[in-house]
């Protein structure tokens, strides 16, 4: 999808404006930021209902043409009607090259054919479909990658394992969290806790026999 988007440059706001707009395939947005005054502007309608049911609209620079001066933006924010899942306006932001932001990054998993957990029937837990960083809005990554080669039953998939941009950092400092885990299935828990039962029963058993030799 491109990264630039058309817009024009809106001189009255107020729901009749919107309404106005709304009747021609337009809906209102507005850019904002970087210590320079709102910039109330219009923008198609079926352009943005696609761009943010592409997936990762809030976490993309694009640039806006409006009405031929351009603008470097990232979406932080739309509305849709409550009933009908229609897009009633956005909001952007002005970004620069060394802007700082607090964005949401998926994360992928590969080489699930590599883990020998998941080859066992085990499952791929995910914690966390997301990672919250903080990084510069030229430096945002696609996404995540995490490598499933050779992942265990029972291993856990942290943040630790995910290389991130130069100078981003996670949100969530103190700890090295979970993304995701691979969780033995059903039938080798029902296993492990039959093997765990047959040995307690055995060792039950032991000390009985113990007891009646020491009372004869």
């Amino acid at each position: 999808m491109s990264t630039e988007l058309k817009a024009s440059v809106r001189d009255r706001v107020g729901k009749g404006a919107a309404r106005e707009l709304r009747r021609k395939g337009l809906i209102p947005a507005v850019i904002y930021g970087d210590k320079k005054p709102p910039l109330s502007i219009a923008v198609s309608v079926r352009e943005m209902t696609k761009r943010i049911h592409g997936g990762g609209f809030l976490s993309h620079t694009l640039t806006i043409d409006a009405d031929g001066a351009k603008h470097q933006v990232i979406p932080r924010d739309y509305q849709l009607d409550p009933v009908r899942d229609f897009v009633l306006h956005v909001d952007f932001l002005r970004v620069g090259a060394r802007t700082s932001l607090t964005i949401e990054v998926p994360v992928r998993f590969v080489n699930e054919e590599e883990s020998p957990g998941l080859k066992r029937g085990a499952v791929l837990n995910i914690v966390r479909h997301t990672v919250e960083i903080v990084c510069l809005a030229s430096a945002i990554p696609e996404s995540f990658e995490i490598d499933l080669t050779g992942a265990e039953v029972g291993d856990s998939l942290n943040i630790s394992m995910v290389t991130l941009p130069e100078g981003a950092a996670p949100t969530i400092t103190d700890r090295d969290f979970t993304i995701a885990t691979i969780a033995a299935p059903s039938a080798l828990r029902s296993e492990k806790s039959d093997d765990d039962g047959e040995e307690v029963e055995e060792s039950e058993g032991e000390e009985e026999a113990t007891e009646d030799t020491s009372g004869e």
